[in-house]
């Protein structure tokens, strides 16, 4: 069995425990691709590369970028308890209250600003470093609950799972050994001391991360968020289309308990399968839902020309839900330059060929949602329940 680590004596609030410091990486013995199944490597560096290429071939990749990340966001809050959905989230952004607490909403949101954040970080040339990754996540936890010391690697002991160190399922490193394993961890995402293929160093990140937990709150959404960085920083994916978290949250406790696996039984091999798994059907889904979308907005074009008189407007109507799903009468009339009766009028017929559906059963002040695109896009995010192990 290959050891991933060591444990180290340690002693908190008069209590003794064992934490576990992880080894360097790469792994040593080196991975075994025989075992991982070199075929399945070769699968996932080809879904990937299909998925990147489909941006190149959208009409305006900004707006699927914009659904995507936001989907990812959900996505990777809701495994760690989040019950926001994603018209949730839309109409948070237009500072309407969702049938949600406040709280899970800007946890999303927040998300969406670390994610946004580390992008153009990244494409200015900045470097995926720990001084980056401290910046995404205090922008993270910007509004996080408690005290989470946003953008500061923990100076106390964190465990994972039960009331104390002494009967948790993992304890991370002690707060004195982060520096020295996020420094290590930096130097592997760098290529030192040996060049590792993109997934799998993605892969082997990841799990680093999570044995290393560097802060208080928020590791989990923090070390899926290095996945993307990861892959978009190294060429992997022009943009973050990769809704990886799907995966993740629909194989949850399989997700926990390969991370554990690794640190018990250094199965490196079998939690790299897990994750190509992964990024195969996600990046599979992803095309799905691009091909899916690209046919909606056909289609809805081709319905809209019988409007007769009315179809210019709605035509400039229909582009503008499609970069905001949720919208009134009087944002779309400002953005687009038109009178409030002329967008009024061409909502009223689109929703009368069902495109859009009025969402407050009010005579003022109405919401308008793209409900077939946000239906399509929104699959897989429903929020679940679940105790968060982050």
């Amino acid at each position: 069995m290959r050891t991933t680590g060591h444990s180290v004596r340690a002693t908190t609030a008069g209590e003794g425990f064992h934490a576990f410091v992880p080894a360097p990486l790469p792994p040593d013995p080196p991975l075994d691709l025989v075992a991982i199944d070199a075929d399945l490597l070769e699968r996932a560096n080809r879904a990937l590369g299909r998925l990147d290429a489909v941006t190149a071939l959208l009409p305006d990749v900004k707006l699927f970028v914009y659904g995507y990340v936001r989907k990812e966001a959900l996505l990777s809050s809701q495994i760690e308890g989040t019950q926001s959905s994603l018209a949730d989230l839309l109409l948070a952004e237009r500072d309407e209250a969702p049938g949600v607490p406040l709280e899970d909403v800007r946890e999303v949101s927040d998300y969406v600003a670390a994610l946004e954040h580390g992008l153009a970080r990244l494409r200015g040339g900045f470097p995926l470093s720990l001084r980056l990754i401290r910046e995404i996540h205090a922008v993270l936890l910007q509004r996080g609950r408690g005290h989470a010391d946003p953008g500061e690697f923990r100076r106390s002991q964190v465990w994972l799972g039960g009331s104390r160190p002494g009967n948790a399922r993992f304890v991370p490193p002690p707060a004195d050994r982060v520096p020295d394993c996020m420094g290590a961890l930096e130097k592997f995402l760098h290529d030192d001391p040996v060049k590792t293929p993109t997934l799998l160093k993605a892969a082997l990140a990841h799990v680093q991360f999570e044995t290393i937990h560097p802060f208080l709150d928020g590791n989990g959404r923090a070390g899926r968020l290095l996945i993307t960085f990861l892959l978009c920083a190294e060429g992997a994916l022009s943009e973050p289309i990769l809704y990886l978290s799907l995966w993740f949250k629909t194989h949850r406790m399989d997700y926990y308990d390969w991370l554990q696996r690794v640190r018990t039984h250094g199965d490196w091999e079998g939690w790299v399968r897990f994750f190509l798994q992964g990024v195969i059907e996600t990046a599979e889904e992803g095309l799905d839902t691009t091909r899916r979308i690209l046919a909606l907005f056909d289609q809805d074009r081709r319905r809209i020309e019988t409007f007769g008189r009315g179809a210019a407007s709605a035509f400039r109507v229909h582009e503008y839900i499609q970069r905001r799903p949720i919208t009134s009468i009087g944002d779309a009339a400002r953005a687009l330059d038109l009178t409030f009766p002329t967008v009024s009028a061409a909502l009223e017929r689109m929703a009368g060929a069902g495109l859009v559906r009025e969402l407050t059963g009010k005579g003022r002040n109405r919401l308008f949602a793209y409900q077939p695109y946000i239906d399509v896009l929104g699959e897989g995010a429903e929020p679940i329940r679940q105790t968060s192990q982050e």
